[in-house]
Formats: structure tokens, C-alpha cells, sequence
């Protein structure tokens, strides 16, 4: 029997700091492995199937982090998206991103319009990066821009809202959480409103192809009902 491959995945990429500490590394060496294994894990999700996969990049809250870090992650931002993403895109992925744009550099904000520019037209999948990004934020701006534009009260239905959202895109399916913690962290809160949560205690540089398979098996073992009675 053939296994269901969710189309919706979400990642929750944690861990590189601490992957990097328990090796006596800087954390940014971490940051720099943790997109090594976007890449890989991308292009293995996309090749079983897996038309979706946001992946959270760097949230609203890592602002609070030390500037040093920061700016790192703005500039290792800017080398993926210019060099390694390219294996990704030539694939026929879409990229698009979700999150706000206040707050990141100018150089960024251009790589990242011409990403999308350059992939609007692929459609074997998309690729969803979540940078500048938190779950209340998009709630707050979704409220925002239906109120900007007047939309009639009574027209606005669950599936409705989405259509205001950053993007446009299908209900999770289901989220992986790398590095052994047990919380969502903000992340895509009224997209996973029925997804399946899988906890992994493997920190996400060393998350490979083989724990993505394990993950799936246990997607299949679980009865999806979206609250049916079965």
C-alpha cells in the first residue's frame, strides 16, 4: 500500500544554535548548516510529492535576538535565496514568502522580489519561506486590510479570510517541530487549524531524508477526521 503525502507541510527549523554550541561552534555556524538542510529537504519533499512546504525562516520574534546575529541571518538570507535556492527553482518550484516587510534591509527586500519574479510562472510546487513572520502578526494585518477595503461584513466566511492572508494557500496538512520542543511558536496559527504535529528531538542541521520518511509513515497512522465522528 502506497503511502499519503500530505500537501501541505510546514517546518519549524529549530535548533541550530544549540546544534552548533554542543560542537563549540559560533551559532552562526549553525544558521549556515540549518540552510544546507533546507535545501535538501526541500528538494526531497517536493520529489515525493509535497506540493506546499512553508518553512519558518525567522520570526517576527528574532528581532530580539543580538544584532549580530541578526544582520548574519539577513546576510545568509541573501546568499540562499541568490545561489542555493537556484538547485530549488530549476526544479520548477514557486518561491513566495510570508511575513511582513518592515524591518528587513533593503538588499533583501529586492532579492526577495526577484525570486518571486523569477519563479511566478513555475507550478510543480511552491516553496512558502516565512521571514519576518508571526501567526498574530498576519491575523492583526488580515483585519487590517479587510477593514482598508471595505469588505462587507456578511461576506466574510473562514474560507473567505484566507484570501487575505500573505498568501493564499491551502490548510497545513500537517507541521514538523525539529530540536525537541513541544510548542508551535507562533507559526501559521490559522493555517494549522486541523494539521497533524510531529515533535522530532533532532536538531534541524541534522534532520535528514530518512527522519522526513519516519515522519510520514506516522502521518499515515493517524485518523484524520476534522472532527467527523468515524
Amino acid at each position: 500500500m502506497s503511502l499519503i503525502i500530505p500537501n501541505h507541510v510546514g517546518i519549524i527549523m529549530d535548533g541550530n544554535g544549540r546544534w552548533a554550541t554542543k560542537r563549540n561552534l559560533n551559532r552562526s555556524q549553525g544558521h549556515l548548516a540549518g540552510s544546507e538542510t533546507l535545501i535538501d529537504i526541500a528538494e526531497y519533499c517536493f520529489n515525493k510529492g509535497v506540493k506546499v512546504l512553508s518553512v519558518f525562516a525567522f520570526s517576527t520574534e528574532n528581532f530580539k535576538r543580538s544584532k549580530d546575529e541578526v544582520d548574519f541571518l539577513m546576510d545568509l538570507s541573501i546568499k540562499l535565496l541568490k545561489g542555493k535556492l537556484k538547485k530549488i527553482i530549476n526544479n520548477n518550484i514557486k518561491v513566495i514568502f510570508s511575513g511582513r516587510k518592515d524591518r528587513l534591509p533593503e538588499q533583501l527586500l529586492k532579492t526577495m522580489t526577484k525570486v518571486e519574479k523569477e519563479t511566478v510562472n513555475n507550478d510543480k510546487a511552491i516553496l512558502n519561506i516565512c521571514f519576518n513572520y508571526g501567526g498574530r502578526s498576519e491575523i492583526v494585518d488580515v483585519i487590517k486590510n479587510i477593514v482598508n477595503k471595505q469588505v462587507d461584513i456578511n461576506s466574510i466566511t473562514e474560507d473567505s479570510i484566507k484570501k487575505y492572508l500573505y498568501n493564499d494557500l491551502p490548510d497545513l496538512d500537517l507541521v514538523i517541530r525539529t530540536s525537541g520542543e513541544y510548542r508551535i511558536s507562533n507559526f501559521m496559527l490559522y493555517q494549522m487549524a486541523y494539521a497533524e504535529l510531529y515533535f522530532i528531538d533532532t536538531y534541524w542541521p541534522d534532520f535528514k531524508k530518512e527522519d522526513f520518511d519516519q515522519v510520514i509513515i506516522e502521518y499515515n497512522q493517524r485518523d484524520r477526521r476534522f472532527g467527523n465522528v468515524k
